[in-house]
């Protein structure tokens, strides 16, 4: 279990292009640290460094106190679960487990009570003697986690490693993952695209956009409280819907937004703008009700598309004919083509500047 820092850290593949232009951050020991973002927003490339199986242009890496910039991956004290399994075909389970400790010659009987132990923690002990041809892919990923766990390493860092799974698969993974957590505490980071998967493990997430962080926190707080409006349309399931709207004026109770022709009130201070001003309204699906008719604040909308996801009704509606589709969470069903009125919840709407910032809660 090890902390682990990074300080003005900048990667550059040419001269003058940095895809990361300088980067702060504090991972504590033994906390289970998620890095998410679209592609090609450098939190592989992130992990990587860390690994060491990509040099750092600028900027240190402390691992457990150390100084690793120039340490050898080999030797840093880390173990790489990858999006591949990258097992041999030809060795057994058990082989593929201990074979990084065979190279280190580290003794049988150590090699044999490592392995039986991950065996143990990740239910695999009765495969132990099949070859990864024999396994499912669930099975495949527990063996490289196995792999990894059998080294005792510092910090674990996986790399998208349930991208390659079904639905199902990625659900029972997520779960194995957490309890593997619960049961080691060490230090883990941990990288996907997969918003859902960053919300349902990360003790904090990172959300990274073009080689920046965006936003830490934990979970609830990227959730609840996102700092610009790309943390708060990239979190959630389904995601928040962000709507054009102006400033009708900034009143003691909150900012009042002119949307659709009809005036929505909030709980944000909107002191710094000017009446007029061009903002974003966000609201979750969850904090949209059905109303039986028009009222003051409800919006008019045409409903596009209804999902049936059991225990849910989702409607994609649209609104004053603007493309932008808005989900809804629905108590009964609604034709297609049929017009809702939607109210908002003034305390769940959240406002973001021109420049994407989010604006504050009035008395915050």
């Amino acid at each position: 279990m090890a902390a682990v820092q990074l300080r003005n850290i900048r990667k550059a593949y040419t001269r003058d292009h940095y895809v990361i232009p300088g980067l702060d951050l504090d991972i504590e020991a033994g906390e289970f640290m998620v890095f998410v973002g679209p592609s090609g927003c450098g939190k592989s490339t992130l992990l990587r460094m860390i690994a060491g199986l990509e040099d750092i242009t600028d900027g240190e890496l402390h691992i457990a106190g150390t100084h690793a910039n120039d340490i050898h991956a080999s030797r840093r004290g880390i173990a790489m679960v990858f999006q591949s399994y990258a097992l041999y075909p030809h060795m057994s389970v058990y082989d593929n487990m201990a074979f990084a400790l065979k190279l280190a010659r580290t003794p049988p009987t150590e090699i044999d009570t490592r392995v039986t132990r991950a065996a143990e923690i990740l239910q695999i002990t009765h495969l132990l003697q099949r070859k990864p041809k024999a396994l499912s892919g669930g099975q495949r990923q527990r063996v490289a986690i196995g792999r990894a766990i059998v080294r005792e390493p510092k910090v674990f860092l996986f790399d998208e490693p349930l991208s390659n799974l079904d639905a199902a698969l990625r659900l029972q993974m997520r779960v194995e993952l957490a309890k593997l957590h619960q049961e080691l505490g060490t230090t883990m980071i941990y990288v996907t695209h997969d918003q859902v998967e960053a919300m349902t493990l990360g003790d904090r997430i990172a959300v990274f956009n073009a080689g920046r962080i965006e936003q830490i926190g934990t979970p609830l707080e990227l959730y609840h409280a996102p700092r610009n409006a790309f943390v708060a349309g990239f979190l959630g399931s389904p995601r928040m819907n962000l709507l054009p709207c102006t400033l009708e004026r900034d009143a003691p109770q909150g900012a009042q937004v002119a949307l659709a022709g009809a005036l929505v009130a909030t709980r944000r201070d909107a002191s710094t703008q000017q009446a007029g001003a061009a903002l974003t309204l966000g609201i979750r699906p969850e904090h949209v009700s059905v109303v039986a008719g028009p009222q003051p604040g409800a919006i008019a909308a045409r409903v596009d598309l209804i999902e049936h996801l059991g225990d849910v009704l989702l409607g994609y509606v649209e609104i004053a004919g603007v493309p932008q589709i808005v989900t809804v969470k629905l108590q009964r069903e609604a034709p297609v083509g049929a017009t809702l009125h939607l109210l908002f919840d003034a305390d769940a709407c959240h406002l973001f500047d021109a420049d994407g910032r989010a604006l504050p809660v009035r008395g915050n």
